[in-house]
């Protein structure tokens, strides 16, 4: 692996400018999340769905949320206008336009497909439409892209086993599960026997946690899940003891900045824990969550993280080189992104 370059500090522009031409992993996407109202209304007029607002206009306008709850109540209604093999494609090719803009060259997604099998849309009909988006994405945009299968954690595990059936003749079209939905009253040791039997397959995992719940949530899905990255993990910084273990074992947070502020887990980006996360030595990068509810695509979320909490050029590096360095790509491939991120930071000013 490539070693870390000796950086001189950039102005702002400068360092925003090379942020957004660097190479980066997007490990903390969720494709639902990704339907922007504008492709909700013409999917749903297409299916004879009506959502519960007169425009697009009027839907971005109900995004404001006072907690992840509230959040995921428009969420769900949203996905509701998602019915046929085509939507799936159509919803994940327009995400995976804007990914290749930002100059995303490896992009891990979530999809939940309990939010759509318990409406009647067919396992299959799910997988096959982001699979074919992804294979699109490989041919035209360059883009290397994979799947990871969430559990909806208000469910109960039983569901979770039930969909883990539904999803294994369609094995290869993954790579990982997860566990997503409410943290509050759903801890993950209820579903330690679901992720096992996960594991015993060959998948990796993940897990979100530490975003509303507290450290032990963390340390749950260490322990219980087996997991490997953490989504979210901010409230780790409320338990020394978690914070030295992640540091220890490597193990990555993907933090979604925007998401953050718009759930109300921090009063506003200025007051995010992404500075002190990465004083830590914890090993976090960031990512855009849902970025058609919360303002902003990875850029976005990089850019102005980095304006608006002062990062140095070497915080700015560290996380996108966290980025690609904690996904599941082949090790050759992510030096091979790695050598094109020192590029970006080492070439002389335009």
């Amino acid at each position: 692996m490539s070693s870390t370059p000796s950086l001189p500090e950039w102005s702002p522009a400068e360092l925003v400018r090379r942020v957004a031409a660097a190479p980066k992993a997007e490990l903390h996407v969720h494709i639902e999340g990704t339907l922007e109202p504008e492709l909700a209304f013409a999917i749903g007029r297409h299916n004879g769905i009506t959502l519960p607002y007169v425009s697009p206009e009027a839907m971005r306008r109900a995004y404001a949320f006072s907690d992840l709850q509230s959040f995921l109540d428009i969420y769900y209604a949203a996905a509701t206008v998602l019915r046929t093999e085509e939507d799936f494609f159509d919803m994940a090719w327009a995400y995976l336009q804007k990914a290749r803009a930002d100059n995303v060259v490896r992009t891990e997604i979530f999809f939940d497909p309990q939010t759509h099998t318990v409406r009647g849309v067919p396992f299959e009909t799910v997988v096959r439409g982001l699979s074919r988006a992804l294979e699109r994405a490989r041919r035209e945009l360059g883009i290397s892209a994979a799947l990871i299968l969430c559990f909806l954690r208000h469910l109960s595990e039983r569901e979770a086993f039930e969909t883990l059936a539904q999803a294994e003749p369609f094995r290869d079209a993954f790579l990982g599960v997860g566990l997503d939905s409410g943290e509050r009253g759903n801890p993950p040791e209820k579903f330690r026997d679901v992720f096992a039997r996960c594991r015993k397959l060959g998948l990796h995992v993940v897990a979100h946690a530490g975003e509303e719940g507290p450290p032990a949530s963390i340390s749950g899905a260490l322990d219980a899940l087996g997991a490997e990255r953490i989504d979210h993990g901010v409230r780790c910084l409320d338990d020394e003891a978690v914070v030295k273990r992640l540091v220890r074992d490597r193990i990555p947070l993907t933090v979604c900045p925007f998401s953050n502020v718009k759930l109300r887990v921090v009063d506003t980006l200025g007051h995010h824990p992404l500075p002190r996360l990465l004083a830590a030595g914890l090993r976090a990068s960031v990512h855009s969550d849902d970025p058609a509810y919360f303002g902003g695509y990875v850029n976005d979320n990089l850019v102005d993280s980095c304006t608006t909490l002062g990062l140095t050029t070497a915080d700015a590096y560290t996380l996108l080189r966290n980025s690609l360095e904690s996904s599941f790509l082949e090790p050759t491939e992510t030096a091979r992104h790695v050598d094109r991120l020192n590029e970006v930071f080492e070439a002389p000013p335009v």
